[in-house]
């Protein structure tokens, strides 16, 4: 059997994870963080619970981007398989979220603490897949939409951060 170009699973992994997200914690868009202004305004309107989550996510997402990139300078600086790792690190995030989902799902509360730190789990490992698409592989179609140019900001922020010039760094 033909192995799928990792493009593809990772396009099939935004969606999935996004719609989980979406469907068990009160409208939180994990991997389209800034989609999440939309559902937070229709929360507030229509009472509806997950309004911190989706207040939050975005600044959780930026954060996360900007401390893969530091790791990402710093593995590579060590010589370390820098795609490998993250890609390790995204399914170690998930499988916690899973797990935590097992023990403290369902998520009938969408303002509960424990949906709360599940969807921020989600947040960071889909941030993860968003710095590792745009860095490692940006000549290919994106595997999760509307976040790109969160994404390249908050890349850009952490080479100023990390003292890297333009272009001395995918």
């Amino acid at each position: 059997m033909p192995r799928l170009p990792l493009p593809i699973l990772l396009s099939f992994n935004g969606g999935y994870v996004d719609t989980v997200g979406f469907v068990a914690l009160a409208g939180l868009f994990t991997a389209h963080v800034t989609g999440n202004f939309v559902t937070l305004g229709a929360s507030i309107a229509l009472g509806t619970g997950g309004a911190l989550s989706k207040l939050v996510a975005l600044p959780v997402f930026c954060m996360v981007i900007m401390l893969v990139r530091l790791l990402s300078q710093w593995l590579e600086r060590s010589r370390k398989p820098v795609m490998t790792v993250l890609l390790w690190l995204k399914l170690v995030l998930f499988a916690i979220a899973a797990t935590f989902a097992e023990v403290h799902g369902p998520f009938d509360d969408g303002s509960s603490l424990a949906a709360f730190a599940a969807g921020m789990i989600l947040v960071a490992a889909m941030a993860i897949q968003n710095a590792f698409h745009r860095v490692h592989l940006s000549k290919m179609p994106p595997t999760t939409l509307m976040t790109g140019t969160t994404t390249q900001i908050m890349l850009d922020l952490a080479d100023l951060i990390g003292g890297l010039a333009q272009g001395d760094l995918k």
